[in-house]
């Protein structure tokens, strides 16, 4: 079983500020692609779902918390997880690391709506056994 997807990346230039720190909302558009790979990687391409269902997954909650900054040039990795699994959201962690150093930590709500009404909907079995194949719940 897979429990934790890690993604890894390079800090570039145009992910900083003037004095060569990663700008604090470029840690958002990091996690939005770990979190598409940590599905893709559970067997559920986010492209998937839209295609297959009508269904996409929105962020609806957001907690970050920076810890140390990540600079020009770094190796980064994102670690991600699963705390919850309800029936049309899920909780996921995301760490973001550099070495021993911790940079951030976020908390993202995703919510499984109709694409053509955005109403909510129930995450379908085969995303639902992705998730839970990303859970820290046994």
């Amino acid at each position: 079983m897979m429990k934790a997807h890690k993604t890894g990346f390079r800090v570039y230039y145009e992910d900083t500020d003037a004095g060569g720190i990663v700008y604090h909302a470029r840690y958002l558009a990091f996690a939005e692609r770990a979190r598409t790979e940590a599905l893709r990687m559970a067997g559920t391409p986010v492209s998937a779902l839209q295609e297959e269902t009508g269904l996409v997954f929105v962020v609806t909650k957001l907690g970050i918390e920076y810890h140390q900054p990540l600079r020009l040039d770094d190796w980064a990795e994102i670690t991600t997880t699963i705390d919850t699994v309800g029936a049309a959201r899920c909780q996921l962690r995301q760490i973001v690391t550099c070495g021993d150093m911790r940079a951030a930590t976020l908390t993202v709500e995703l919510a499984c709506i109709m694409q053509n009404s955005g109403r909510p909907a129930r995450i379908p079995p085969r995303w639902r056994a992705s998730l839970q194949a990303l859970s820290n719940q046994s």
